[in-house]
């Protein structure tokens, strides 16, 4: 089997966690590195939770540390969803951290160097990491085969009407990754809210115990209370939806389109700005969004790859 070279870009809560222990469990997967980014906790906290969750896999992927702040705006965070640990309280062990000298987008451009056009870049937090590499390396569009990325809503936001978490806490470095020439897989939330478990399915998830499945119901239940406490069915596991369009991409649908973030308007700051559902189009269609997806296989998927731990 020819594997998938793939980096992880995450800001590591809960959902970014159950993406990294399916990663790793993919047996088409070759995961080349993880890259912590600020988002849903501050990046001291991100960059050891990617530790903690590598040390919980037993894995020894290389980890790089990234901004610790948006572009222009103050860090907007999700403790409220993640815990102030960001991982819902469950405990984890912190082992020695790697401490690798160079940045996270310095990192992300040799890889892509590396691999020559074939590296799968899943971006499940805010985008100022690769905003950053980007700007650095004006090439890194040709080294890079895709990104994916988990954030935007075509309708609605969760972090305010308009706009999803991710791209409302760095929209200026969205905007630049959406301009930047590299082909776009958008998963929003247009998508990602379909993407649940029930508390039935995560107790079924887990059900057969181990530290892994222990971890992913302690973790969740934070996030459940909060889900259902506004009327949803479940948790929605958004960051597993990038990972897995790149690996099973017939589970789900969507439709291309033009897509670029509102960056100056306090009202519709973040605001994914798509025409997919308008007469008028963009000059240019830069970005699949994902719309939706066969929610049964994508809870039957992840339940097997953890049952593999």
């Amino acid at each position: 089997m020819k594997k998938i070279p793939v980096w992880i870009d995450c800001d590591t809560g809960v959902d970014d966690a159950a993406a990294l222990l399916c990663a790793h469990k993919l047996p088409q997967a070759e995961l080349v590195g993880i890259s912590a980014v600020a988002g849903n906790v501050e990046l001291e906290k991100t960059y050891a939770n990617c530790h903690r969750l590598t040390a919980l896999m037993g894995a020894d992927y290389p980890i790089y540390k990234g901004a610790d702040k948006p572009w222009f705006r103050p860090l907007t965070i999700a403790t409220y969803i993640h815990g102030e640990d960001g991982l819902g309280g469950a405990e984890l062990p912190l082992p020695p951290l790697q401490n690798r000298p160079e940045p996270a987008w310095d990192a992300l451009y040799a890889a892509a160097r590396k691999y020559e056009g074939e590296l799968e870049l899943v971006a499940v937090g805010p985008l100022t990491n690769i905003a950053n590499a980007v700007v650095k390396y004006p090439d890194l569009p040709q080294y890079l085969k895709r990104i994916v990325i988990m954030g935007g809503a075509a309708i609605g936001g969760n972090c305010t009407p308009c706009a999803e978490f991710n791209i409302y806490v760095d929209p200026h470095a969205a905007q630049c990754v959406f301009k930047s020439g590299i082909p776009v897989v958008m998963c929003g939330l247009d998508v990602t809210m379909k993407a649940y478990f029930t508390d039935g399915e995560i107790d079924a998830a887990a059900a057969a115990g181990g530290d892994v499945r222990r971890f992913f119901r302690e973790s969740t239940r934070r996030a459940m209370q909060f889900c259902t406490g506004l009327g949803l069915p479940g948790v929605s596991f958004h960051d597993v939806c990038a990972l897995f369009y790149v690996f099973f991409p017939d589970m789900f649908s969507g439709d291309e389109g033009g897509v670029y973030v509102e960056t100056q308007s306090s009202l519709t700051l973040g605001k994914t700005v798509t025409d997919i559902y308008s007469d008028h189009q963009f000059e240019h269609h830069n970005a699949y969004v994902v719309l939706d997806l066969d929610r049964e296989r994508f809870v039957k998927t992840i339940t097997e790859l953890l049952a593999e731990y």
